[in-house]
């Protein structure tokens, strides 16, 4: 069962998803280039949906399907809400700041992409704490494949978590993986609170920022970089992720001429960004991931002295 949906221009569908497979595929949140894989909780049981890119950037549009008819509006009210767009406070932020308005014409229609699972988000920022982005992946796909459950929609499948079955693990089951002693120790903590219902999206949903940052950073391991990040892309708030890497990287990039700015300091130079925020960042690390593939490519002509 499938249905194609409208979705708020401009958004380039392809660009906005591409954060997926930079650092590889992790099995749970997937994307071809033309095709993402998620999984939703539903009534008390999962579903698998598929988003395929149709359209163009002024009209941009994606097929939703799922196996189950009795989901497909369940899933297309999703779908409606997966990109971050409010395309006022851009345009705001944009006649005021002329690097903003540099990154979103050459890369227009690039938003940011919630991830609406809360358990899948918060295993995300723990495993890519203090580790690059590839072996994150690598340690998020064997433990998805390890203990995830797989789904299957339109011949694509995807694994989701499940906080039970996490909160029973040992941290040696995780050990096994490659995860060290405290991140298994994390996300064990992180899926009782979730199986506990000390933590919950709704729940989490309804709070203000500075609510949410002291649930979530009242659990063993979860920071405020894990807080601002869930923040970000699973509530969608507008809110830099100041003290995370990449972001402090692509705003030495765009603002101090290359130069590593201070937690502190990128907090300084994006104030000013206001409601706009999240896409502002997204836009930002699109063009980070942008100038390192440039210059990857760049290393592989380059000749070899001799």
């Amino acid at each position: 069962m499938e249905t194609e949906i409208r979705l708020p221009p401009p958004l380039d569908v392809a660009a906005s998803l591409e954060m997926f497979r930079r650092a590889g595929d992790d099995g749970m949140d997937r994307w071809d280039g033309t095709t993402a894989v998620r999984t939703v909780q539903l009534d008390g049981r999962v579903a698998a949906y598929t988003l395929t890119t149709s359209g163009s950037l002024s009209g941009p549009r994606v097929v939703v399907a799922t196996d189950h008819v009795g989901d497909l509006e369940a899933v297309t009210q999703l779908a409606l809400r997966t990109f971050v767009a409010d395309e006022e406070a851009l345009a705001r932020l944009r006649a005021i700041d002329p690097v903003v308005a540099a990154l979103d014409e050459r890369y227009p229609g690039v938003r940011p992409v919630r991830q609406l699972d809360l358990l899948g988000a918060l295993v995300r920022s723990i495993s890519a704490q203090q580790v690059n982005l590839e072996f994150a992946t690598v340690t998020r796909r064997r433990l998805a494949e390890a203990f995830g459950r797989r789904y299957a929609v339109d011949g694509f499948q995807a694994r989701r978590l499940d906080a039970a079955v996490l909160a029973g693990l040992r941290v040696a089951d995780l050990r096994a993986l490659q995860f060290s002693n405290r991140k298994a120790e994390y996300i064990i903590g992180a899926a009782q609170a979730i199986a506990a219902g000390a933590i919950s999206l709704p729940v989490l949903e309804g709070l203000p920022d500075d609510e949410v940052i002291s649930r979530l950073t009242a659990l063993r391991g979860l920071g405020l970089w894990t807080a601002e990040w869930l923040l970000a892309r699973t509530l969608g708030r507008p809110r830099v992720v100041a003290g995370d890497l990449g972001v402090r990287k692509a705003i030495g990039l765009l603002y101090r001429d290359g130069a590593l700015p201070s937690e502190a300091d990128v907090r300084a130079a994006t104030a000013h960004w206001g409601n706009a925020a999240g896409i502002a960042q997204a836009l930002a690390l699109h063009a980070l991931a942008a100038a390192g593939t440039r210059r990857a490519a760049s290393s592989k002509v380059r000749p070899r002295s001799q």
